[in-house]
């Protein structure tokens, strides 16, 4: 597994910030690319010219699919070898063009958080599924 996420904006809070590193420490594999915030159009157009041809591009959206994190982890295993870019937009989100050009869309909840959330949260379930699929007991 070598996940990558690009995400729209930086993480401005500090206690965000200590929570996605914490967990960066634990999964070194894991590559951050930030890009700065402006309309969703030209984040998308941005998002689209970091992507390689041989990515599974998954986006992160309330319209997309919920997992369990064991759930989770199976599908991040079915991927194998297959690079994984994992897409936060910002604050207004993507448009739907960028949403159908996703191999897939995720839900990491049916509430709504902030990009800087979500980022958190994501990188803490990439973690999660590397020790449920490693059997490391974090998952308990």
């Amino acid at each position: 597994m070598r996940p990558r996420i690009i995400a729209v904006g930086k993480v401005k809070k500090g206690w965000i910030q200590q929570g996605i590193q914490e967990y960066w420490k634990r999964l070194p594999e894991l590559s951050i690319t930030e890009i700065k915030d402006s309309t969703p159009a030209k984040e998308a157009q941005k998002v689209r010219s970091l992507l390689q041809s041989q990515d599974r591009v998954i986006v992160l959206s309330e319209w997309g699919k919920g997992y369990t994190s064991v759930e989770f982890a199976d599908f991040i295993r079915q991927a194998g070898a297959t690079p994984l870019a994992f897409i936060i937009g910002g604050p207004d989100g993507f448009g739907e063009e960028m949403r159908s050009q996703a191999d897939h869309l995720i839900s990491l909840s049916p509430m709504t958080f902030t990009h800087e959330m979500a980022r958190l949260f994501l990188v803490e379930q990439l973690y999660r599924a590397k020790a449920i699929l490693n059997n490391t007991g974090y998952h308990k």
